[in-house]
């Protein structure tokens, strides 16, 4: 009987060693450092003259110009979002410091008109935007 115990323990234990080597935690890996952020480059103010353009008739069928005023307004009304197209040639979308806060209505007044916008620009993979502080018609 006293085979059968130790050979039953032995047994066990052999089985065991295994599953408890797994269990034991092994030295923690020290973690590699976590990137320091830059902080955000403080964009200055800039001011654009443009275009108000309505993004989708302007960019797929060239159209634009105050015969094109009410399908730009009807098409924003639709959520077609509403863009300056700079004196520069470059369209800038017009974006808001928070977020989900479209800024088609801003615009609305001033559609296929031109405007003088002063705001923060920034460009991020090919797209230009500009978090407009003022906007006003100009000639």
């Amino acid at each position: 009987m006293l085979k059968r115990i130790l050979g039953t323990t032995f047994a066990l234990a052999l089985f065991a060693l295994p599953l408890a080597a797994q269990a034991t935690p092994a030295a923690p890996m020290a973690k590699p450092a976590a990137p320091v952020a830059k902080p955000a480059a403080v964009t200055p103010d800039v001011t654009i003259t443009g275009t108000v353009i309505d993004t989708y008739c302007n960019t797929t069928q060239g159209a634009s110009g105050a015969a094109h005023k009410a399908c730009a307004a009807a098409c924003a009304g639709k959520g077609v979002s509403l863009a300056i197209l700079g004196s520069d040639g470059i369209i800038y979308l017009p974006v808001s410091s928070k977020a989900a806060d479209p800024q088609n209505e801003r615009l609305l007044p001033f559609a296929e008109g031109k405007v003088k916008v002063t705001g923060v620009p920034r460009e991020n993979h090919g797209l230009h935007t500009i978090e407009i502080r003022t906007i006003e018609a100009a000639m």
